[in-house]
């Protein structure tokens, strides 16, 4: 398969899970690829795999919550390759905790990776990709940070804070030529584990059977990068600013914020009068993400 043939590719976080997902079948789909981890180990496997799928690949170990390690997956990848497409935004890391329980640490870690991270990788890649006038930068997002989610403070802010950074790199670099997408992937990984060791743990309880990862809307790592080698390639060219959610079976767009129950009235509103008006009006419930019915 030739889609993302010529395509010179960096995705971060790579060495594993979907991100090694996505670097190996977008390998085998021609791209060109520079992938990263922390762990050297994990890190050389997922090289040794693309290279016997038949893939060019170039690997850098380190965090993207270095400012230097940020840079130099950039420039590798222009050194390696003769410049940049398309940036993956995918390196992340969890520290699940309640708000009465998470630490100042436990905060500070998860945001210096997703999210300080994604903000250095993609200053560097914008530089390269300006100069070239064309670039495509993909941020991995996640339901945390759409719709929240239980014990990730830290999570759901680093997340919902690469969005806020998708739709100001829209506005500030469309002129250049880069456009900006988010993807949203529900694939099944250690980080989702939890979600399959409850549903064993409630089906135990209750007698029965435990749902598949499928099942409960989870797709594999190589299924779940179909829509990542699709949202990388030409064909999703006219698309800018958008957040795409997919997991082997099911695809969606998300819309973005929009106002409701908007009224206007010539003189400032009183007290009083907000009270009257928002008496009638119900309160919009909290979205929660489904997968598959």
């Amino acid at each position: 398969m030739t889609t993302l043939s010529g395509k010179r590719i960096v995705i971060t976080g790579s060495s594993r899970g979907l991100g090694r997902g996505f670097a190996l079948e977008m390998a085998k789909a021609g791209a060109r690829v520079v992938i990263n981890g922390t762990n050297a180990a994990a890190l050389a496997e997922s090289e040794s795999l693309i290279r016997a799928a038949g893939g060019e690949v170039v690997s850098v170990l380190g965090s993207v919550a270095e400012s230097a390690l940020c840079s130099r997956l950039v420039q590798t990848c222009v050194d390696a390759y003769g410049g940049i497409d398309v940036l993956i935004n995918n390196a992340g890391q969890v520290r699940d905790r309640t708000l009465f329980k998470m630490s100042d640490a436990d905060f500070d870690d998860v945001i210096a990776v997703h999210l300080r991270g994604t903000f250095m990788c993609s200053r560097q890649a914008a530089i390269a990709m300006r100069e070239q006038g064309a670039g495509h930068i993909i941020n991995v997002v996640s339901s945390s940070g759409l719709a929240g989610g239980f014990g990730q403070s830290n999570y759901a802010a680093a997340k919902a804070g690469m969005m806020g950074l998708l739709y100001t790199w829209v506005m500030e670099l469309s002129r250049y030529g880069i456009r900006c997408n988010a993807f949203w992937p529900i694939g099944e990984t250690d980080m989702t584990q939890v979600v399959f060791d409850r549903a064993r743990q409630d089906a135990a309880g209750k007698g029965g059977v435990a749902p598949s990862p499928a099942e409960l809307g989870f797709g594999t790592p190589a299924e779940v990068a179909q829509g990542m080698i699709w949202l990388a390639s030409d064909a999703a060219a006219r698309f800018n600013g958008q957040c795409f959610t997919f997991n082997g079976r099911k695809t969606a767009l998300w819309t973005h914020p929009t106002e409701i129950n908007e009224r206007f009235q010539a003189t400032p509103w009183s007290v009083e009068q907000l009270s009257a008006h928002y008496a009638t009006v119900e309160p919009v419930a909290a979205y929660q993400p489904r997968f598959i019915e």
